[in-house]
């Protein structure tokens, strides 16, 4: 097909409404890639001199000391062997649990299902607070070990609702046909609804691995171990401790004080740069792999009436 020739052949209106489509698709791909290109190049540069501004895009002055600050902590190995780990188990165990809790609910002849999926829906709106569920989290022996960061979020409402709803939209056909051959529900779950669903369990999974890898609140307050706190929250640790060296030597200007600042400055805003790139890039590195199934309708001509 001439993609030219059939363009010339649209009407005044209709290439108006191309143009403003591709306008707005290019400013929002921009308003995403600059500040991300703006965060690269100051992960880059060095933080003296980030201080005077006028970086945009590209270092002025190049230097890994960022990153050789970043990675210079002894635990930050352990840190990413546990948020991978956290990550993985919690996703594959969160979406795999999910799928199935949504597979029953989507059932109009499970008993109670009205009553169950609005106490789901319940939990969306209104929660119990930190308190409780500190002290329940401490009852069920979780605070300061690993599982505290994948048992309690195994299951999220949105999560469930939103399988429901995809599970809700295959064709009954399909059920039907694999229940006269004698297949279980379990068969049928694993067999047909969860292939023909990789779209959005393609999703839940993107948002619960996203989820996992960035929470740094976890292993900040239900974690006292240091060699069990994941890489976010290590990570929020060392930018924490870093504007607290800062702020006690502008508060004590002596020189020797004055000497130890401008070595802290040489990482300043360029270090919580570079650890915003630590943490984004392997999630970077996974989308481009599930990103076909965000588009893609896996159920297309699986079926004809």
């Amino acid at each position: 097909m001439n993609v030219g020739h059939e363009f010339y052949k649209l009407s005044i209106g209709e290439k108006l409404f191309k143009f403003i489509n591709y306008a707005l698709i290019v400013l929002l791909c921009l308003s995403i890639l600059l500040p991300f290109l703006n965060i690269l190049a100051l992960s880059f540069n060095a933080g003296k001199d980030a201080e005077r501004g006028g970086i945009y895009f590209w270092p002025r002055v190049w230097t890994f000391e960022n990153y050789s600050e970043v990675f210079k902590s002894a635990n930050i190995g352990r840190a990413f062997a546990i948020s991978i780990f956290r990550t993985f188990l919690g996703t594959i165990a969160g979406v795999l649990l999910s799928a199935m809790a949504a597979y029953a609910l989507k059932s109009k002849t499970l008993p109670g299902v009205r009553f169950f999926t609005l106490m789901i829906f319940f939990t969306m709106l209104f929660s119990g607070g930190i308190i409780p569920y500190y002290i329940l989290l401490k009852n069920l022996h979780l605070t300061n070990t690993i599982w505290v960061y994948v048992v309690p979020v195994l299951y999220s409402a949105w999560n469930l609702i939103i399988m429901r709803t995809f599970f809700q939209q295959l064709s009954i056909s399909l059920e039907e046909s694999a229940k006269l051959d004698g297949c279980s529900d379990f068969g049928i779950l694993w067999r047909i609804v969860l292939p023909l669903s990789k779209p959005v369990l393609a999703t839940i999974s993107l948002f619960t691995a996203v989820s996992h890898w960035n929470d740094w609140f976890t292993g900040t307050f239900y974690i006292r171990t240091a060699a069990l706190r994941p890489l976010s929250t290590l990570l929020q640790e060392m930018l924490t401790k870093q504007d607290a060296i800062r702020e006690s030597l502008m508060q004590t200007a002596g020189s020797d004080q004055m000497i130890m600042l401008q070595q802290v400055q040489l990482t300043g805003d360029s270090l919580k740069m570079a650890t915003i790139i630590v943490v984004v890039t392997p999630i970077i590195i996974v989308y481009p792999f599930i990103q076909k199934y965000f588009a893609k309708g896996a159920m297309i001509g699986s079926v004809k009436e």
